[in-house]
């Protein structure tokens, strides 16, 4: 039996983004089965970080919100953010929320909750980004951006930065309910 260690945050933010990306090259020092990890960036600010911290280590994704949803026609990282991204060899997804998507639109206009809107409520139990962590390895998955079957590190918050870093392995959308989590390496305790 191996011992694990997790770090954990006194809250969610920002301001461990430094941190977090510190435990993650740690375990990617002792863990060499890891090829690639899925960032949530809105802005591309946090996976350039990331990037700066790996080097070629590992392939990165770097998943940001689709286009319109913080306003209309409107994305929400900048177009030479996402060319400095690519010059190192990072991937920019844009896609729906695979825990909200479309089905958020349908619960804006008529109310109500969907089954996704559970899922999420429930890995946000543990944390907004034990949440965020799971749909955008969802996300990259469907979009063929990263393997099923393979553990990978999955990186995620709440608002701006990355709080939570996990190990897991991912899935198709359609496969929801065979995600594996292996290890939380860090997570903000609030």
């Amino acid at each position: 039996m191996a011992r694990k260690f997790i770090t954990y945050f006194d809250e969610q933010g920002n301001d461990y983004t430094d941190e977090l990306i510190s435990v993650v090259c740690d375990k990617l020092d002792k863990c060499e089965n890891i090829k690639h990890i899925v960032i949530a960036s809105a802005s591309g600010k946090s996976a350039l970080k990331l990037a700066d911290a790996v080097g070629d280590k590992v392939k990165i994704i770097n998943v940001t919100h689709n286009c319109g949803f913080s306003g209309p026609n409107q994305s929400d990282i900048s177009e030479d953010m996402i060319k400095k991204l690519e010059d190192l060899g990072i991937v920019t997804y844009f896609g729906l929320h695979a825990f909200s998507g479309a089905a958020r639109g349908v619960t804006n206009k008529y109310g109500g909750y969907s089954p996704l809107d559970i899922i999420a409520d429930t890995l946000r139990m543990f944390s907004h980004g034990v949440k965020v962590s799971a749909e955008i390895s969802i996300m990259a998955a469907d979009a063929g951006l990263i393997p099923v079957g393979e553990e990978i590190i999955a990186i995620g918050g709440r608002g701006h930065g990355v709080d939570t870093a996990v190990i897991l392995t991912p899935v198709n959308s359609k496969n929801l309910f065979d995600l594996e989590f292996h290890e939380i390496l860090a997570m903000p305790r609030d």
